[in-house]
């Protein structure tokens, strides 16, 4: 999947809906039990809280999920990419995962910001 930052206003309205967690579904088959098909603001929430708890079985870490108020506030809206970025890589080292993979590559200039705000201790 190339990553495609003018639709990412897209992006973050269908996030909630069934395409997130198809996506787990995807990554690793059984990792999603339920998906609410419901065409309703709490279907999308049902979805949401599943798309993250499914994040953090696959390894991802509080810090690298977003809250889902981050869908709404326009200025939050690199905490959605972090997390993208994170399941991508995910997927990446998933070995029941063999479909398209995100080009890493297209986060360079979010990693690039996030390391001038928050700088790697070592």
């Amino acid at each position: 999947m190339k990553s495609n930052f003018t639709n990412f206003k897209a992006c973050c309205v269908l996030l909630p809906r069934v395409s997130c967690v198809r996506l787990l579904s995807s990554i690793k088959p059984g990792l999603v039990k339920k998906i609410n098909r419901l065409p309703t603001p709490i279907a999308g929430q049902d979805n949401l809280s599943v798309f993250l708890c499914g994040c953090e079985e696959l390894g991802l870490k509080g810090t690298q999920l977003f809250d889902p108020g981050d869908l709404q506030d326009t200025s939050t809206r690199p905490t959605v990419l972090i997390t993208i970025y994170w399941l991508g890589r995910a997927a990446n080292g998933c070995t029941s995962y063999n479909g398209p993979t995100l080009d890493l590559k297209e986060f360079e200039g979010l990693l690039s910001q996030m390391r001038k705000v928050c700088p790697v201790r070592g």
